[in-house]
């Protein structure tokens, strides 16, 4: 049996690669919390410096087998040091803290505001000024984000207000390095551009463990599994789904998984780790799911009418 080769006007290989995107992408979430929440074993930065130092090196094995160019220039290095140490110390680094003490599909839906604070920080740089909608979006999303961390406020505990910030500010670094790399993207490959963000993101998590007093404590076999998810399924598999679909699919096809991995990851807590889904986290997630798409409405606007 042959797939055809478009599904309602789209490719059905750029479709069936955004599936992959929207589950596995959501599912991380599921991982991080195995890793390094109780029983876990790991600590956070620690498995941070394996994943991406694993997943650093396959890709730019691959990359040195096709024969694509590794050599950099310095600003090209400056510039893969700085996006890649924003993006996934700063950005994923501080949700793999915070997993240690909130539930997975809650991780998931702080960070859902990225998009948000993307359409912020362009509309800054480009000192153009926010339209009603966009700040609508952002008003709705930050609402929603207070609706679903007000069960959480309620436990005052200090790990609790802290894992709280720290998914509060993750969005914020993401977006900035998301926008930086766009904004200077060098002439290089897609996978070298990835393994050396990741490779430098990985030494990062290796010089700052100890320095934060981590210690290696024996993980779990889970939580080996859920390490060997993030490297092979989350690192390599997804971001190359997650490329291809931006060649075959427009790209607001594609920014869809920003309203999806929340749903995925909230659904995937529920049934593994049975974390509680209350009216509080619906009423939440609808929230920060409409800010989003407040906007990408809003960009949408922008892009039609210069």
């Amino acid at each position: 049996m042959t797939l055809p080769k478009t599904f309602a006007g789209y490719s059905t290989p750029g479709l069936l690669n955004l599936g992959v995107v929207y589950v596995v992408w959501g599912s991380t979430y599921l991982a991080f919390r195995i890793g390094v929440g109780p029983g876990g074993g790991f600590e956070p930065f620690w498995m941070g410096a394996l994943r991406f130092l694993a997943a650093a090196s396959i890709l730019l094995a691959f990359a040195a087998l096709q024969k694509w160019r590794l050599r950099l220039s310095l600003a090209e290095l400056r510039m893969l040091v700085l996006s890649g140490v924003v993006l996934w110390v700063g950005g994923n680094g501080l949700i793999l803290i915070a997993s240690q003490w909130t539930a997975s599909g809650y991780a998931a839906l702080l960070v859902g505001t990225t998009p948000i604070w993307a359409a912020l920080i362009e509309a800054f740089l480009d000192r153009r000024r926010p339209s009603g909608l966009m700040v609508a979006g952002l008003l709705v999303g930050l609402s929603g984000t207070a609706i679903l961390s007000i069960p959480a406020l309620e436990t005052a505990s200090h790990t609790t207000f802290l894992a709280i910030l720290l998914l509060l500010i993750s969005p914020m670094l993401w977006s900035a390095g998301t926008v930086y790399s766009q904004r200077r993207q060098p002439r290089l490959e897609p996978v070298v551009v990835s393994g050396y963000q990741q490779l430098f993101a990985g030494a990062a998590f290796l010089m700052l463990s100890p320095l934060i007093g981590e210690q290696w404590h024996g993980p779990s076999a889970a939580a080996w599994g859920a390490l060997f998810y993030l490297i092979v399924v989350g690192s390599l598999i997804a971001y190359t789904s997650f490329v291809l679909a931006i060649r075959l699919l427009p790209v607001s096809i594609v920014t869809t998984y920003a309203y999806v991995n929340p749903v995925v990851a909230l659904l995937l807590g529920w049934l593994v780790l049975h974390e509680p889904i209350t009216h509080w986290t619906i009423a939440g997630s609808a929230l920060i799911l409409l800010g989003v798409g407040l906007v990408f409405r809003s960009r949408a606007r922008a892009v039609s009418n210069p």
